[in-house]
């Protein structure tokens, strides 16, 4: 029985891989590993069809060093028992695992001990997003690597290694150059989907000369590179979200469909959440609320239905002014925290502790409250909140108009001295208590 097309045309060492010069070309990271003979384990990143799988087992075999194939949905504990066991018969032993984002605790744990100790050394391909997906107890001992969508041109150049190569069609197809571009468009990067397209033609014309006519009738569809599990899929969410950040609001739906038609609601509406708060912020507050409301109406009704009311989301959203001004303001103040954890005033404490009464959180006077100093003394004039002076919302520039007022104001942690200065105007007892 003949192999597939494209099984018998994969490469089997690193000098045969087409394009991921960065990864196998002269100076590619992984090729320099092998030249200089220093083994190392990491993840392959990338959409179906780039090679992921394929250059695991070239970096292998131009190490000359022994490898075990294992599937992360199909083995079980034994199978990399038993691989593990199997690399101490070798100096240099690797175990590639497919769809290694799926691999489960269980499994890591018995993974992990002989990565560490260079028992073997593991090299995962996955078409999800490996910062999401994978285990961060595996990631941080595997080095990242992505394996990019080729080009058409890389796709062609396959194309042609094929039709003259002896073990692929050994120069039997005769297909013009318009034909070859045609197939590379319609493949989206996909060596796989491209080498099957041209073994099709070939079979259905044999070696009758192919033109455009004929290419175009065998696959109408182009290979789509959106699916809930791969990489296309992050491409298209941040897609649509960089699209209503510009406010346009056609190329925002458009992503968006691409989304619902592979039927990835979660995503979709989670990120649209994200975005009415990040981009559109306070310069429409009012559209996070309203995109709240036609997400729970998208999961009531349901795909096909639900492209509807989120549809009417996405051009509230990309139409909307915006504003990261508060984003912004929270990251910034965020980052600050991570690096500077200093301790609350004494006057802000939940429960002060040695700190006379006159000292103490003046409950009872409001009027003193937007005099006092509330950052730490080593920040206290640190903004995390730049506005945005440009904003055409009327809601923001009134929020600007009370920042800029505020900001005016010299702020004091001395609050003897602010008590003197702003005594309380009437002393109402409600407001006299103690914690909050």
């Amino acid at each position: 029985m003949i192999k597939p097309l494209a099984f018998r045309m994969r490469p089997t060492s690193l000098n045969e891989v087409i394009g991921q010069d960065e990864l196998v070309g002269e100076n590619g990271f992984l090729t320099s590993s092998v030249k200089k003979g220093i083994p190392i384990s990491f993840i392959l990143f990338g959409e179906p069809g780039t090679g992921k799988t394929t250059i695991a087992e070239c970096y292998a075999n131009s190490l000359g060093a022994h490898y075990t194939l294992i599937n992360a949905v199909t083995s079980n504990k034994k199978d990399l028992t038993d691989a593990i066991e199997n690399a101490k018969n070798y100096p240099c032993s690797i175990i590639i695992i497919d769809e290694i984002h799926r691999l489960n605790k269980d499994k890591q744990d018995i993974l992990l001990p002989s990565v560490e100790d260079g028992t073997i050394y593991l090299i995962g391909a996955t078409t999800a997003n490996p910062y999401i997906s994978i285990n961060k107890a595996i990631r941080s001992r595997l080095h990242l690597l992505e394996v990019k969508r080729l080009t058409n041109d890389e796709v062609i150049i396959a194309l042609k290694r094929a039709i003259s190569s002896k073990k692929g069609l050994n120069s039997k197809v005769n297909i013009d150059d318009e034909s070859l571009s045609y197939i590379a468009k319609k493949s989206n990067g996909d060596i796989r989907f491209a080498l099957n397209y041209l073994e099709i033609l070939y079979i259905t014309y044999g070696e009758t000369p192919i033109d455009i006519k004929k290419t175009s009738s065998v696959v109408k569809v182009s290979n789509s590179s959106i699916d809930n599990d791969e990489n296309g899929h992050y491409d298209a969410v941040s897609a649509m979200q960089k699209s209503i950040r510009g406010s346009d609001v056609n190329a925002a739906l458009y992503y968006a469909a691409r989304l619902l038609a592979s039927g990835d609601l979660e995503s979709l509406t989670r990120r649209l959440l994200v975005t009415a708060y990040e981009d559109v912020g306070i310069a429409n507050p009012q559209a996070a609320m309203r995109t709240k409301i036609a997400i729970e109406s998208a999961y009531e009704v349901g795909l096909p239905e639900a492209i509807i009311p989120l549809g009417v989301a996405i051009v509230d959203l990309a139409l909307s002014p915006k504003s990261k001004a508060a984003c912004l303001a929270i990251e910034k103040a965020y980052n600050e925290a991570q690096n500077t954890p200093l301790d609350v005033l004494d006057y802000l404490r939940f429960t002060p502790v040695n700190v006379q009464e006159i000292d103490k959180y003046p409950y009872d006077n409001p009027n003193i409250w937007i005099h006092m100093q509330y950052l730490p003394e080593v920040i206290k004039n640190e903004e995390f909140y730049t506005p945005n002076m440009s904003s055409v919302s009327k809601y923001e520039k009134a929020l600007n108009d009370i920042y800029l007022k505020l900001k005016s104001i010299n702020r004091s942690s001395n609050l003897r001295e602010l008590k003197k200065k702003y005594p309380p105007k009437n002393k109402n007892p409600r407001l006299t208590r103690r914690g909050f």
